[in-house]
């Protein structure tokens, strides 16, 4: 089936970059600075995002999953030069945007959006809807002002609101439906990615239904990119085409969704999925139940993050961060349970050099002791 035109029917926007990927994350770190009470230095950093990669395909989804406080939403944010970036690159169509001037930034502006994940809070209750969704569409004229109410209205008829709702204002309508106008104001700018942070995680399962269903077929209609961030797995493994596991602002694992799904290869993966509910009532889960609670993000286990509450613990996971590594093909993994020999020979290099210090440092302590006594 041929692909329709995006809503701005005119003139669709050239492809700059002729690249299959449409998004690039490399190494992306966002630290939230800890300050003093009374000095306001710096005495510490909160590790929101701690060294992500990932690719996303033009016209496909990628799930972004973990725990709440994982860094998900920063993670989105960052990406889209919300908040600014501690390190690392985001490639959107070929063009680092980090790099971008103010006035190259407020022309990409359009092809980037959010849908936040609360309908309530990010409608302006002043405003009428008719306005809310048009007043990017005018600032950055995207039509002619004499096409401008019929534009509005066909961006509202294809997200489920109709004209006459144009007068109201947020208060009037149900939180399914503010969600739907979340969706036109981004939609209204005829983007190419959309990054929905939880875009259903406030609403019922049946209004959470209808919003998928409205996003699917408007990535089917337009073409558009998304980032779906979310912890409901039922829903991301409905939706995407490919899952990233985050797990206190790390990125641990990454495949398409099927290989994932089926085959989880990192042990906080597994836990995660054991989750999903099924609903047979003959079927008996197999639950996996994680030790302890989620480490600080200001202050994370040394090694790999995860080995505090990993049943499958080795000496090398305290000491030696694991690699981020294909370990199949196109099924990412940081995990020591799959090193290749060369990555387990620098692991355990570093195991050595840790252990060394922390005797030394024992040592020290000691002397220091027995010389006070």
């Amino acid at each position: 089936m041929k692909k329709e035109k995006k809503i701005t029917a005119p003139e669709a926007p050239q492809v700059e970059n002729d690249s299959e990927y449409l998004v690039e994350v490399k190494n992306l770190v966002k630290w939230f600075p800890i300050k003093s009470s009374f000095f306001k230095r710096t005495i510490g950093n909160v590790r929101a995002v701690d060294g992500i990669s990932f690719k996303i395909k033009r016209g496909q989804t990628m799930g972004l999953v973990g725990e709440s406080g994982c860094g998900k939403s920063t993670a989105g944010r960052t990406l889209l030069r919300l908040i600014p970036k501690t390190s690392g690159e985001v490639w959107i169509d070929g063009k680092e945007i980090f790099s971008l001037s103010k006035e190259e930034l407020r022309q990409m502006r359009p092809r980037i959006q959010i849908i936040f994940q609360d309908p309530y809070s990010s409608l302006s209750p002043r405003i009428p809807v008719g306005e809310i969704i048009g007043e990017a569409v005018r600032e950055h004229e995207i039509v002619p002002a004499e096409e401008y109410e019929d534009y509005i209205s066909r961006v509202m008829r294809a997200c489920g609101l109709q004209e006459y709702h144009k007068d109201r204002y947020p208060h009037e309508f149900s939180g399914g439906q503010r969600q739907r106008i979340c969706i036109a104001r981004a939609l209204a700018l005829n983007p190419d990615f959309i990054v929905c942070d939880e875009p259903v995680s406030a609403l019922d399962v049946s209004i959470q239904a209808q919003i998928i269903n409205l996003l699917k077929k408007l990535q089917k209609d337009y073409g558009f990119t998304y980032l779906f961030i979310s912890h409901d797995l039922s829903v991301v493994e409905h939706i995407s085409d490919t899952v990233g596991v985050m797990y206190l602002g790390s990125m641990v694992e990454y495949a398409d969704t099927e290989q994932i799904f089926s085959k989880p290869l990192h042990p906080y993966t597994e836990a995660l999925f054991s989750a999903i509910p099924i609903p047979d009532p003959d079927v008996k889960m197999n639950r996996i139940v994680l030790k302890g609670s989620l480490p600080s993000p200001a202050n994370p286990p040394a090694g790999c993050k995860f080995h505090t509450r990993c049943d499958k613990c080795m000496d090398i996971c305290r000491c030696a961060k694991p690699e981020w590594s294909e370990v199949e093909p196109g099924h990412w993994c940081a995990c020591h349970l799959y090193n290749t020999k060369q990555q387990q020979k620098a692991a355990e290099a570093t195991m050595r050099k840790t252990k060394r210090a922390k005797g030394k440092k024992f040592d020290e302590q000691k002397k220091a002791e027995e010389n006070v006594l």
